[in-house]
């Protein structure tokens, strides 16, 4: 999967664990999907999933990693892949402004990215297909990129890996979950929780401070739309990344979203992921999840992100300021209204005591 800032990898097996103790079966509801981690590991224990973002690229990757089903889609997705593995490179738009204009993709590599992105558009796949090939094409850029993890700046001199050439991969499609097949959706978390009536559990991890994810990964949401939109600034970013602007990303609206968020949340059972360099405090957000009686919070602590530890660099690579600190901690708010289900999920508490000490 790409690399992303605010990726759930450490936290999935907790994750994934406090879903199943609270409800072993039925849908569960992801509508900040981002690159749908969470999602294909629940698939892969057989749940149904409902995902949906507001970012066409994460609705892209939750349709080839919930929706499209393994049985449906391998065969004809790595015959499609050799393909587009075999045809040369050639320049456009995406090469112009990505990797002359700016550098976070070899000029090699983003010559087959054209070439590649434009035979996917050209062929008129069904959706899901599409999805896989289009996943499989960010997945292989974002293996040879040259930044730190965010589309905001890429590094002075090119990363080894942008020199290697950009070959595409299979993503890891699974087969059908037992819970019946997922659903994918490109619209905002509000919309995505009213449509969701059938869901059990409901995981929420909404974005928590002005970092905006179209921002950060600008590339793919064109990669995706192919779209070639007006960009500005040394970044080359997509000018509605100034004009779509979540209220997760605002101090002063962040709370207000959620609360309504809640309050149209149908699921028993609602697991919420907050980051501690996040807008809303501890005791904020408790009073927020009071509409379910019965709560919890377990914490984990980890590094942030690789941009942290390597510091502050301007556009051109230039070090610029320092990082305040290097780790932070992962909260996990629990909410029910169900007692027992808290009950199941509690003794998982201990651990992440001890792993936040």
């Amino acid at each position: 999967m790409i690399k992303y800032l605010g990726s759930k990898r450490r936290l999935l097996p907790l994750l994934v664990e406090v879903i199943t103790r609270l409800e072993p079966d039925g849908p569960v509801l992801d509508p900040f999907s981002g690159t749908c981690r969470l999602g294909h590991a629940l698939k892969a224990r057989g749940r149904r999933v409902l995902a949906s973002d507001h970012n066409a690229y994460a609705a892209a990757l939750a349709t080839c990693y919930v929706q499209a089903d393994a049985e449906d889609h391998a065969a004809a997705a790595a015959r499609l892949v050799a393909e587009l593995n075999a045809l040369p490179g050639r320049p456009g738009w995406f090469t112009e402004t990505y990797s002359l204009r700016s550098r976070y993709l070899h000029p090699r590599n983003g010559e087959r990215v054209d070439a590649i992105r434009q035979a996917i558009a050209d062929k008129g796949l069904e959706p899901e297909l599409e999805a896989v090939l289009l996943v499989s094409l960010m997945e292989a850029a974002d293996r040879v990129d040259s930044t730190t993890g965010v589309q905001m700046a890429w590094l002075k001199q090119w990363a080894p890996r942008a020199t290697r050439d950009l070959e595409l991969r299979v993503p890891a499609l699974l087969p059908r979950a037992r819970g019946g097949k997922g659903r994918a959706a490109c619209v905002d978390a509000l919309p995505a929780a009213q449509a969701a009536d059938e869901a059990t559990v409901c995981y929420l991890d909404p974005p928590y401070n002005r970092h905006s994810y179209r921002s950060n990964y600008h590339l793919w949401e064109t990669l995706v739309r192919w779209d070639q939109p007006h960009v500005y600034g040394v970044a080359c970013k997509r000018l509605d990344c100034r004009e779509l602007r979540s209220p997760y990303n605002s101090r002063r609206g962040c709370l207000p979203a959620l609360q309504q968020l809640l309050d149209e949340v149908r699921a028993p059972h609602l697991v919420l992921s907050f980051n501690d360099e996040g807008f809303l405090d501890g005791p904020t957000l408790e009073q927020a999840l009071a509409v379910r009686p019965h709560r919890l919070v377990l914490a984990r602590e980890g590094h942030r992100y690789v941009g942290a530890r390597i510091g502050i660099h301007n556009h051109l690579g230039q070090k610029v300021g320092s990082v305040g600190r290097l780790r932070n901690v992962e909260h996990v708010y629990v909410a029910t209204t169900d007692p027992r289900a808290l009950a199941r999920v509690a003794p998982l508490l201990a651990e992440s005591a001890r792993s936040a000490g």
